[in-house]
């Protein structure tokens, strides 16, 4: 498989949501053209058809995104319901916890906090109705905040009503760590 096509599918499965093929060139490493990043999502996408496993690649007009296939509908309904009503993990509220106290907050800043990944536990979270994206355009950057469900689930009306919230959300270590200064 050749480096690009590795590259793509490296963004398609981190990604958990479509992508753009301007911005897939983005973020590709060295200069490529649209027609080679259009030939090489074409040639994934053969790729896993012809392999006809339980991940396909699909594609629109505008986007790509990698998806489970068809046949497995079922298996993931169980799993996502599983995901979305069952107790939440041990990671799961320690996130959740720092978007409450910290957000809106970067995805970049919440994994630099918790020191790992957290792409799959936001994933849960936002399925779950707790955690919200919202897409900052100037700073083409994603925050994340916790939704009207989570204080409703808390019994708070707002999110400066948690337990020490000043002390905590503007705690300058957190902020001297997450500039890089501590």
């Amino acid at each position: 498989m050749s480096e690009l096509k590795q590259q793509i599918e490296s963004l398609l499965f981190i990604s958990g949501k479509p992508l753009a093929s301007k911005k897939i060139a983005e973020l590709v490493s060295g200069k490529v053209n649209a027609k080679d990043i259009n030939k090489a999502i074409d040639e994934l996408i053969k790729d896993y058809d012809e392999r006809a496993g339980g991940v396909k690649i699909i594609k629109s007009a505008s986007q790509i995104q990698m998806a489970t296939s068809g046949e497995n509908t079922e298996v993931i309904k169980n799993f996502v319901k599983d995901e979305t009503t069952g107790e939440l993990t041990k990671p799961s509220i320690e996130t959740l916890t720092i978007i409450a106290y910290r957000g809106p907050i970067a995805k970049y800043e919440l994994e630099r906090i918790r020191g790992i990944n957290c792409s799959l536990i936001l994933r849960n979270l936002i399925l779950r109705g707790l955690a919200e994206e919202k897409k900052d355009s100037k700073k083409h950057e994603i925050y994340y905040t916790v939704t009207l469900d989570f204080l409703k689930y808390l019994g708070v009306s707002r999110v400066e009503d948690l337990p020490d919230y000043d002390k905590l959300s503007k705690n300058e270590d957190i902020d001297k760590f997450l500039l890089g200064e501590a």
